[in-house]
């Protein structure tokens, strides 16, 4: 077999496979005997036809899907071997492929346009200038936190009598219009309702001031305006019954609880922090700054890395691509696209792949790599930004490792941890590497530097 490779200009490229006979013949005679030994032909024993009728059935077809596997791997092997770096994968010759004929041929010749990724020379050096913008952490910002964490671990108490957001449990009795039970009515043992949330000031306000052991004598229809999901969910009966209960129900008050905030002291420091690092209101405040700044790190980084994209694409210059080759290729990838879908969106496609290329590059010239290592920590970090949302953050290494061990268990996940651990060492990498500007914004400033992008782009 021969190879060519021609080269059109610095990024277009033909490869020429030159197969003979010899390079395909033995393969092929091979699985025509395997054909044999398993083939069924009337007239025949298994296994036993002439091999002559067994070539003349299936010869073309074994033929043909030998040379084409033949190509395939040979191809691919190529590529790897010449270090060859495309954009796209290889496409049947627009111009140059020859007809090919497997009922006469012996020998065939494949051609296939390539694309090359263009010359990139990308230097990062501290004469490179790009701002690196801090989130002021606020007293409100920390008074937020500290309210979280308050009614995250606060606890809940028996009280006497119903107030404000109190929960009452009871037994809830279907009445006749008599206001006796109704026979064979809906009776529930173990009901519980929040009266803040009821929807009809009237109702609601039978229940406020009530006391344990109390009776109280509603409407619940009235009470939840008549909503079939929260009148199901509260009757315990399902959604198409709802209009068949209009009338009044009886609540007998069993116990009343109140959710009651945690104090601010070292009871609560502990569990929110590893016990006894913390042990003043000034450390605890002091402390989820450092949470609530860690939690906005992110943000500014990606807001940075952004920035840094664009830089770096203006800093390499004009870069000549395969259009003809990547708009032929973008149609042959995606049967959704069409030749006006792939002509409007070019111009971003082209934008977003410079800044691929030069990420490539910056990640094999620095030599960033990312292990197993790497990923798990980004699995445990994504794990605990997500515990964090919910005002946890003293969470056990075991559960943030057991919660981290099931991301890497799906595969896509896998894959964006990975892209995640790379982009994390190349923000890494730009920010020793070039010169941040610190400044120092609000929330609502940083907000609107995304809010401006917006629009320029």
């Amino acid at each position: 077999m021969n190879i060519t490779l021609n080269k059109i200009d610095p990024v277009n490229a033909t490869i020429t496979l030159d197969i003979a006979k010899e390079d395909y013949a033995n393969e092929v005679e091979k699985n025509i005997k395997n054909l044999r030994r398993n083939a069924l032909i009337p007239g025949f024993r298994k296994g036993m036809a002439p091999l002559s009728r067994i070539q003349l059935m299936y010869g073309k077809s074994v033929l043909v899907e030998e040379v084409n596997k033949l190509v395939s791997d040979k191809l691919l092997a190529y590529i790897k071997e010449e270090k060859l770096n495309l954009l796209g994968e290889p496409l049947p010759a627009a111009d140059e492929q020859k007809p090919l004929d497997f009922n006469k041929q012996e020998d065939f010749s494949f051609t296939f346009d390539i694309g090359l990724t263009p010359h990139i020379d990308v230097k990062l050096s501290k004469e490179d200038k790009l701002p690196y913008y801090l989130i002021e952490v606020t007293d409100d910002m920390i008074n937020k936190q500290v309210e979280n964490f308050k009614t995250g671990h606060g606890t809940y108490e028996v009280v006497e009598t119903i107030e404000g957001k109190d929960i009452a449990k009871g037994v809830l009795t279907e009445l006749d219009e008599n206001g006796k039970p109704e026979v064979d009515g809906i009776i529930n043992e173990d009901t519980v309702i929040m009266p803040f949330y009821i929807k009809d000031e009237e109702e609601k306000a039978r229940f406020m001031g009530a006391k344990i052991n109390a009776t109280i004598v509603f409407n619940p229809y009235k009470a939840y305006d008549g909503s079939s999901a929260e009148l199901s969910s509260f009757l315990k009966i399902k959604k198409d019954e709802v209009k068949n209960y209009t009338g009044d129900f009886s609540f007998e008050i069993k116990e009343i609880t109140r959710y009651k905030e945690a104090e601010i002291n070292q009871e609560l420091f502990d569990k929110v922090f590893e016990p006894g690092t913390v042990t003043t209101e000034e450390a605890f405040r002091e402390k989820i700054k450092e949470i609530v700044t860690q939690q906005m790190t992110p943000d500014s980084d990606a807001k940075f890395l952004n920035d840094a994209g664009k830089y770096l694409v203006e800093k390499a210059g004009e870069l000549i691509f395969p259009e003809t080759f990547l708009k032929r290729w973008l149609l042959t990838s995606s049967e959704e696209r069409t030749p006006e879908s792939v002509e409007k969106d070019f111009p971003v496609i082209i934008k977003d792949l410079k800044y691929h290329l030069i990420k490539e590059q910056l990640v094999s010239d620095y030599k960033i790599n990312v292990d197993d290592a790497d990923i798990r920590e980004t699995a445990k970090q994504v794990t605990r930004a997500q515990f964090m949302q919910y005002g946890m953050s003293n969470i056990p290494d075991q559960l943030l490792e057991s919660y981290s061990q099931e991301m890497l268990k799906k595969e896509d996940s896998v894959r964006h941890l990975i892209d995640k651990s790379i982009e994390k060492k190349l923000t890494g990498l730009l920010k020793e590497e070039l010169t941040l500007e610190l400044k120092t914004v609000t929330t609502e400033e940083f907000q609107k530097l995304f809010e401006e992008e917006k629009e320029v782009n």
